[in-house]
């Protein structure tokens, strides 16, 4: 998974409070209490700017977040000359930013992934033969033909004698689940074995993996309270 611009931006603004922490603490147990608060005052530095810029963003926005107190924390103990708490809730503040920066970067890996599956066509039995249509030309009783390999592009019912699809992208159940005739099969899961029939009993929009889709899309617009 590759980093953005602003996922490696955080990840230097951690590793410089980190640094300045560690090595103000160990110029203080060396008794140079002096040349710790510069350590911790340089590694505060750069969290400090880069919260200020958030929180200008934020409030431009129209959005007021804990990023406010996370400030006023740092901006107080410097004033009172407490550098090392000032260097903690800098280490503190940047350590949440850059997991926060990491989750959002396996959300967008897992979305990607996730629309990577979607079918874009299907192939449907129709006057003895098959024509590929597309997803949104699918309709309830449409009979299709799901080949080996093939993800189920709708929700339907096993029109064959027998079929063994791959749920794990859906369920996470590692080993293919036979389904018998008439067996309701989820859009999203692929076939695992030989090709079978498949009658569609929803549209694709109101199929199981569409839905799963717009749950993870919903999940990644929304932001979690204050």
């Amino acid at each position: 998974m590759g980093q953005t611009g602003t996922d490696r931006f955080k990840t230097v603004i951690l590793l410089l409070a980190a640094t300045g922490l560690i090595a103000g603490l160990a110029l203080w147990l060396a008794g140079r209490a002096d040349l710790a608060s510069l350590a911790w005052l340089i590694g505060v530095a750069p969290a400090l700017a880069a919260l200020v810029v958030e929180i200008l963003r934020s409030l431009r926005a129209g959005e007021v977040g804990l990023d406010i107190v996370a400030a006023l924390s740092m901006t107080a103990a410097l004033v009172f000359g407490e550098t090392l708490a000032a260097a903690v809730v800098a280490v503190m503040y940047s350590g949440g930013s850059f997991l926060e920066a990491f989750a959002e970067g396996r959300a967008r890996a897992e979305m990607h992934d996730l629309l990577s599956r979607v079918p874009r066509t299907a192939t449907r039995h129709q006057n003895g033969g098959l024509e590929e249509v597309l997803l949104d030309d699918i309709a309830p009783g449409d009979r299709l033909l799901i080949r080996q390999g093939d993800v189920v592009p709708v929700d339907g019912t096993v029109a064959s004698q027998t079929a063994f699809v791959d749920t794990s992208a859906l369920t996470g159940e590692p080993l293919p689940v036979r389904l018998a005739r008439g067996a309701e099969a989820m859009s999203g899961s692929t076939n695992a074995g030989e090709a079978f029939d498949l009658t569609a009993t929803r549209e694709a929009k109101d199929s199981t993996y569409a839905g799963i889709v717009r749950l993870v899309e919903e999940a990644q617009a929304s932001k979690a309270p204050m």
